[in-house]
Order: C-alpha cells, then sequence, then structure tokens
C-alpha cells in the first residue's frame, strides 16, 4: 500500500514577516533595500524572495495557454516555435541552394533578403525551387518601394504551385519606420502601401505583410521596457493608420508581425515576451475585432548584437545561447540566433551550423517545445511579467499622448530616450557597472585581434534611392556595440605598441595577489602584456625585476596599510623610469600623491578613461 503520508504537515509555513526577520538578523544592521532589493533599469525595484500572496492581486497565472490575453502563449498543446535562418539573397540560384542546404540541417523557417533591384517572377522562381512553402515557413524582406509588388508576384507563384492558401506561413517585413526611427530619412510617401499590403494578402491568414522591428531598438542599446513599450506604440501607429484607411480592423491585426530583439538579463527576457502578447491583446481588444485571434501577437525574437564582442567572440555564444533560451521559454513565434561572429566578419558556415545547433540543442535535447508557458507559476516570473507591463504601458500612453509612434519620431523624442539610454549603458560599462565578460572584465590576457574589424553590412535593399523622399528630416539614433569603445583601444594600443605592466607584489599574501589579480585584469582590458609574481621580500628587488623584463608600467600590489611603507620607497627607487602605479584606494591616499604619485587603479574608476590616459602618458 502506498504510503500517504504528507511529509511536511508537521512543520509550519514561515510568514513572510518571518522570513524578513530572519533576513533582519543575517545582515547584522546592514540596510535590506540597498544590500538585497534590485532596482532595475526597467524602474521597478525586484525583492529578494516572493511568495504565493505577492501573486493575490495578479491577473496573469489566471490566464489559460491559447486564450485571451495570450499571456500564456498562442498554443494550448505545445511550445513549439520556428527556427529561422536569414539568407541574404545576391545570386537567386545561390540562395536557392543554400535554403535547401539549410533545410536539410534543421531549419524550418527561412528569411529571405532580396534587393528591390531583384524582385521579379523568375527571381521567386528560381528562389524557392523545390522549397514547399506549405511545409517551411518564409520571410521575405526587401526595398519597402518594392514590397507590394513582391506580394503580387508571391501570391501568383503560389496560386501556380496550387498551395493551400491557410498553410502558408510567413511574412514581408515591409516596416518603412524602421529607417525613420534608425536613419532619420522621411519615407513617410511609403506608408500609403500599408493598406494595399494588408488586402492584398487577405487570403493568406497566416502570411503577414507588415512588420514592426523593435530589435533594431534593442540593438541600439534600449532597455527592455524601452523596446517593449515602443513596439507596442509602433504596432499600434500601423493598425491605427490601416484601419483609419478602411482596413477590416481583424485583418489589420493580422497583418502585422512583431521582430524583437533578445537581451542577455534571462528572467526579464521571458516575462517581456509574455507582457508583450498581453499588453498588444488588449490594445488589439480596443479596436472591437470580431475575433480574439486577431488579438495574437506574432513574435520573431532575434539574438542581439549589443553585446556582442570582437574579443573572446567564442563568449558571444554563451550570450546568444541564454538569449535563445529566454526567447523559447517566453513562447516566440519563431527565432533567429544570431551567428557568434556577426560582430567582425561575414558569417562563415561554421557559425551558422553553430547557431542553427544553438536552438536545435534546447529543443530536441532539452525538450523546451514539449511544455507551454514553462515559466508560469514562477513567482518571480510572474512578478516581472506583470511589472514589466506596468512599466511599458507607461511608454505606451506617453507615445499616445505626443500623438502616436509616428508624430513621435517626427519629434525625434524616441531617437533621444534610445540615444540617452545608449550613452548611459557605454559610461557603464566604462565603469564596470555593467560587464562584458572577455571586454571589460576577465579579458584573454594573450588574444590579438588579427586582422579582426568591426563588420558593417548593407541594408541589403540594392534598390534606387529616391533621394527626393528620403531627406535627412529627423533625429536619427546614434549607436554601436556596447564593446566598442574597449575594443577601439584595445587594437590601437596593438597596432601602435603593446607596454608591458608588471605586477610588483609584495607584503600580505591575500591582499597582494587579489590586487595582482584585479590589476591584470584591468591593464589586459587595453591589451596590456601584464605580468604577475609570486612575490618579492623588498620593494628594491620588484623594481629591478620589473626593469629586467622591460616593464612600461609598474604596479604596487600589498595591502591598504602596508601602502605607507613599502610605496613611496619604491616609487622613489623607481625614479621615473616607468609609470608607477598603486592597486587600490587607500587611506594614506593623500600622503602617496604629494610624495609626487599620481597613478591609482581600483574598483571606482572609470576603467576606460583611465586606459585611455595611460595610453597618452605613454605616448601610444
Amino acid at each position: 500500500m502506498a504510503n500517504k503520508e504528507k511529509l511536511f504537515t508537521e512543520f509550519t509555513a514561515p510568514t513572510k514577516q518571518e522570513w524578513l526577520d530572519k533576513i533582519e538578523v543575517d545582515l547584522k544592521g546592514a540596510d535590506f533595500q540597498k544590500r538585497l532589493v534590485w532596482r532595475t533599469n526597467e524602474g521597478f525595484n525586484v525583492q529578494p524572495f516572493y511568495r504565493r500572496e505577492d501573486l493575490a492581486n495578479l491577473k496573469t497565472p489566471d490566464a489559460l495557454p491559447g486564450e485571451f490575453p495570450f499571456v500564456r502563449g498562442n498554443k494550448k498543446d505545445s511550445n513549439e516555435w520556428y527556427i529561422r535562418q536569414n539568407i541574404v539573397v545576391d545570386d537567386p540560384k545561390e540562395a536557392n541552394k543554400k535554403a535547401l542546404d539549410i533545410l536539410n540541417k534543421g531549419i524550418d523557417s527561412l528569411g529571405f533578403k532580396v534587393p528591390g533591384k531583384l524582385v521579379s517572377m523568375e527571381t521567386i522562381e528560381t528562389l524557392l525551387d523545390n522549397i514547399y512553402c506549405e511545409c517551411v515557413e518564409v520571410n521575405f524582406t526587401t526595398c519597402q518601394r518594392h514590397s507590394l509588388e513582391l506580394a503580387e508576384i508571391l501570391k501568383t507563384y503560389w496560386q501556380k504551385k496550387g498551395y493551400d492558401k491557410e498553410k502558408i506561413v510567413g511574412s514581408i517585413e515591409w516596416d518603412p519606420m524602421k529607417k525613420m526611427v534608425l536613419k532619420g530619412k522621411d519615407v513617410s510617401p511609403v506608408l500609403a502601401f500599408g493598406p494595399k499590403l494588408a488586402e492584398s494578402l487577405k487570403e493568406y491568414p497566416n502570411f503577414r505583410g507588415i512588420a514592426v522591428h523593435s530589435d533594431a531598438l534593442n540593438n541600439a542599446g534600449a532597455y527592455i521596457v524601452q523596446e517593449l513599450g515602443y513596439a507596442l506604440a509602433w504596432g499600434n501607429e500601423y493598425l491605427q493608420q490601416l484601419v483609419d484607411a478602411g482596413v477590416d480592423v481583424d485583418l489589420a491585426a493580422k497583418s502585422i508581425k512583431f521582430n524583437m530583439g533578445v537581451s542577455e538579463n534571462y528572467f526579464m527576457e521571458i516575462a517581456k515576451f509574455r507582457a508583450a502578447r498581453l499588453l498588444w491583446a488588449q490594445i488589439v481588444k480596443q479596436y472591437e475585432p470580431k475575433c480574439d485571434c486577431a488579438c495574437k501577437m506574432i513574435i520573431n525574437a532575434t539574438t542581439s548584437t549589443y553585446n556582442q564582442t570582437l574579443f573572446d567572440s567564442y563568449v558571444n555564444l554563451l550570450r546568444s545561447q541564454t538569449e535563445a533560451m529566454s526567447a523559447a521559454l517566453g513562447s516566440v513565434h519563431s527565432m533567429v540566433v544570431t551567428p557568434f561572429d556577426a560582430p567582425y566578419e561575414e558569417t562563415t558556415d561554421f557559425s551558422e551550423r553553430i547557431a542553427r545547433n544553438q536552438q536545435l540543442i534546447i529543443k530536441e535535447e532539452s525538450h523546451f517545445d514539449r511544455i507551454v508557458d514553462p515559466g508560469a507559476g514562477s513567482y518571480y516570473i510572474e512578478h516581472l511579467t506583470d511589472a514589466l507591463a506596468q512599466e511599458a504601458w507607461k511608454i505606451f500612453l506617453k507615445v499616445e499622448d505626443e500623438g502616436g509612434f509616428l508624430a513621435a519620431i517626427k519629434a525625434g523624442t524616441i531617437q533621444d530616450d534610445i540615444n540617452a539610454t545608449n550613452v548611459k549603458r557605454h559610461g557603464d560599462a566604462a565603469k564596470r557597472k555593467e560587464f562584458l565578460l572577455g571586454t571589460n572584465q576577465f579579458p584573454n590576457f594573450t588574444e590579438k585581434s588579427e586582422g579582426k574589424r568591426a563588420y558593417k553590412q548593407n541594408c541589403g535593399c540594392g534598390g534606387v534611392h529616391h533621394q527626393g523622399d528620403e531627406t535627412v528630416a529627423f533625429k536619427a539614433i546614434e549607436s554601436t556595440r556596447l564593446a566598442a569603445d574597449f575594443e577601439d583601444l584595445r587594437i590601437h594600443t596593438e597596432e601602435k605598441k603593446v607596454p608591458v605592466a608588471f605586477m610588483l607584489t609584495i607584503g600580505n599574501l591575500a591582499m597582494r595577489q587579489a590586487r595582482a589579480q584585479f590589476s591584470c585584469n584591468f591593464l589586459a582590458c587595453a591589451g596590456y602584456k601584464v605580468i604577475d609574481n609570486l612575490g618579492f621580500k623588498t620593494v628594491e628587488e620588484g623594481v629591478d625585476a620589473a626593469l629586467e623584463a622591460k616593464a612600461d608600467i609598474v604596479v604596487i600590489c600589498s595591502s591598504d596599510d602596508e601602502y605607507a611603507e613599502y610605496a613611496i620607497p619604491a616609487f622613489k627607487y623607481l625614479n621615473g623610469r616607468a609609470m608607477f602605479v598603486v592597486a587600490g584606494a587607500p587611506a594614506c591616499m593623500e600622503d602617496l600623491k604629494a610624495a609626487g604619485i599620481e597613478n591609482f587603479v581600483h574598483v571606482k574608476c572609470n576603467v576606460l578613461e583611465t586606459l585611455k590616459e595611460y595610453n597618452q602618458k605613454l605616448g601610444i
């Protein structure tokens, strides 16, 4: 007979106050709010623990999968998503060959970037030869002015093939407002194509013709709540324009597809996709569609390029893997994993294969596709979903108060907001408030760039530019990858002169080792050659060893108390034969400065600016 005894009935469940009392004891007088409560970049606080009662007033746990407001996903029976890879179509025949190859390697969604000048029936017939569009999701990006023409060609092609219109899944990613918000180009006349695209594709219920590219904001450094809030406003702008032009509400809503980015904030990104579906469903509902199915948000997620690095680039695999996991657990429709080498070269067959396999691992081996809304019921994720929804809604309402997304673009408020965040994040990276593993924290000491340089992809349009309609009329988004400043500094150092930094370790064993490691990591961020040491008995012995090693920089590493004894004698003995640096910010710092010592490295330093200053002093 099975033992039905409930093993934990003898234990009394502690109350929230009892937990807080215990934490207060363990903190030994430290401030709970400062030590354990996380103030997010998204504008809300995250507590160190959550309990069931914290969800008492939330509606998200009551929602059902596949039902309005779709916070728990669009599906009832699985968490299946499309594994997508994008292909630039320079030669339709070669692109078709590549597509057929990757379809046999796990891909079931294709994204073709077709130059406007190549849009023709001949191109589509060549491109889709032996690709069965009833079985494979197909997506197309082309010049905005050729999108309607492409839609008509695709319809003709599919009709000729006799495809079931219900089984054609995919999109044409027509999105003129992307160029307006990113580049400041005025392409307002192209907006008139939107209603025509929606009507053109109305017989294909699962093929969408209008896109929102908030992934561009993600790649420009936007915080998660900014991407979410602006994505909603972006989509609502298109929806309002379509409805105002006479397009049926249900058709208008089903014509829009969202392309969103994924950053490294694992749990927050899971919550973002849940909150996005929740809010979009509420927005569409206000237009009074005939069917709740029109309220579904279709999301293609692409892992970020903003946090990718040129140095130690295999770390990009770690970043994109956790991002892919977030997107999968957030129940997206499809996903693109950005290859790890994207920052510095045109992606290779190897890097594309790894990117595909990153999705295949979490689907085929970890079974992320089996469980509907895996994050459901987690007190933490449910809280994040609700908090993100509230903060994103504030951004959405602010944009609406400004007259909508298009009006906000023309006023430049969105661009200003994203640009300010990008500047702040670069500043935080410079101070190591935001970590980039392998770049501003724990760099690979021996790595060289080996000719790697930042790689810029062209837009892939290939068509004739209509200069009269594409004047720079608005503010643009100015952004570079988060690692770019450190990479430029490191490459500059490598090209000019690589200085040698020698650790003069002396005194207290634990402190000298800790400070030597800190200093090595600090200076290696600029590509300096660092030499660590076990320890020296006297400062004279250490300085002599540094000079023998042809050191350009001597870093004394000891304890705060011992600097009063060692630092000034070492500085005087070195006598200007190399730059002298003290590792730390000791209490005797003013005395050391009075003796002529001016260089200190410690946790409060702006790493980037300090290294630039050292380069200048070294004549690099």
